[in-house]
C-alpha cells in the first residue's frame, strides 16, 4: 500500500480563483482528465512528468506550469519519493481565451520573478482576512501569464496621480467594511491591475497595505478609549482576533493587549 497522501483544498474568498490545491503525493499517477479552469502550478519538491496534447512535458521545482482548460493531460511523479505541489485553478476569466493554444505549446514558463509571486500569492491565500492582498497578488501574476503567453515585454509603469488618489479616497471611505479590487475598478472606471500599479508608485505601498494601516490606527483609538480586542478586532474590519493580532503586532510593534494596557498607565 502507498504511502497516504497530504492534501489540503479550500475555495478562498478571491475572485478568480476557483480553488487552491496543496498535495504531496508518494506514487499517485494522474489519468488523463481535463479542468474547466486554468491550471497554474509549482512543484516545492520533486518533479512531476506530464503529457498534454501528446506531447511530454517536465514541471520541476524551478518553473511555473500552466495548463489550459478543456485540454487532457495526466500526470505523475518523475523522481523518487514523489512530488509536493501547490495549484491555483484560475476562473477562465482571469486568462482570455484566444491564449489556450499557446499554453498548449509552451505551458513551461521559466521566469523567477512569476514564479516568487506565484508563492507570495499561495503565502497570502492561507491566511483568512487577506483577500485584498490576494486580489493585487492575482492581478499581477494574471497579467505577468498573459505577458508570457503573447510574447509582449512587460509594459512601462504610467504614472497616474489622479486615478492613486482616487483610489486612496475610496479606500478611505471603507475602512471598515473593505472593497474588492473588482468593485474598485467599477466604480473608478480602470482596470484593477493598473490600480494596484498606480497606487503602489504614488504612495510607495500596495493598496491593502494602506487599508491595513488605517484599520490598525482606528484600532488604536479604540483599544486606549477602553475597548477589549475581540470587539475592537470585529469594529475596524479584521477577520478575527489573530488577524488583528498579527497586523497590529507588524504595524505597531506590540500585541493588541500590551497596547492597551500601557494606555492604562498614569503619566
Amino acid at each position: 500500500m502507498g504511502a497516504r497522501p497530504e492534501i489540503t483544498a479550500w475555495r478562498p474568498r478571491v475572485e478568480g480563483i476557483d480553488e487552491v490545491f496543496h498535495a504531496h503525493f508518494a506514487d499517485h499517477a494522474y489519468p488523463m482528465h481535463t479542468h474547466d479552469a486554468w491550471t497554474l502550478l509549482i512543484v516545492d519538491e520533486g518533479m512531476v512528468r506530464y503529457d498534454l496534447d501528446r506531447h511530454e512535458h517536465g514541471a520541476p521545482s524551478s518553473v511555473v506550469t500552466l495548463l489550459p482548460p478543456h485540454v487532457p493531460h495526466n500526470g505523475d511523479a518523475a523522481t523518487p519519493g514523489g512530488f509536493r505541489k501547490r495549484v491555483l485553478y484560475l476562473n477562465t476569466a482571469q486568462i482570455d481565451a484566444d491564449l489556450v493554444g499557446r499554453a498548449v505549446d509552451r505551458p513551461v514558463l521559466r521566469d523567477p520573478r512569476l514564479r516568487l509571486r506565484v508563492d507570495q500569492l499561495h503565502r497570502t491565500l492561507q491566511r483568512p482576512g487577506d483577500e485584498l492582498e490576494a486580489q493585487s497578488r492575482l492581478a499581477l501574476v494574471s497579467e505577468r501569464l498573459a505577458v508570457h503567453l503573447r510574447d509582449e515585454p512587460v509594459a512601462p509603469q504610467v504614472h497616474d496621480s489622479r486615478i492613486a488618489y482616487a483610489l486612496r479616497d475610496l479606500l478611505d471611505g471603507h475602512v471598515v467594511e473593505g472593497l474588492t479590487l473588482r468593485e474598485a475598478g467599477e466604480r473608478l472606471h480602470a482596470h484593477h491591475t493598473h490600480l494596484v500599479r498606480a497606487f503602489s508608485r504614488e504612495f510607495g505601498m500596495a493598496p491593502h497595505q494602506y487599508l491595513t494601516g488605517r484599520r490598525v490606527d482606528l484600532a488604536r483609538r479604540l483599544l486606549l478609549g477602553g475597548m477589549r480586542g475581540p470587539e475592537v478586532a470585529a469594529s475596524v474590519g479584521f477577520y478575527d482576533q489573530a488577524h488583528f493580532s498579527r497586523h497590529f503586532k507588524r504595524v505597531v510593534g506590540t500585541s493588541p493587549g500590551h497596547y492597551a494596557r500601557t494606555g492604562s498607565a498614569s503619566y
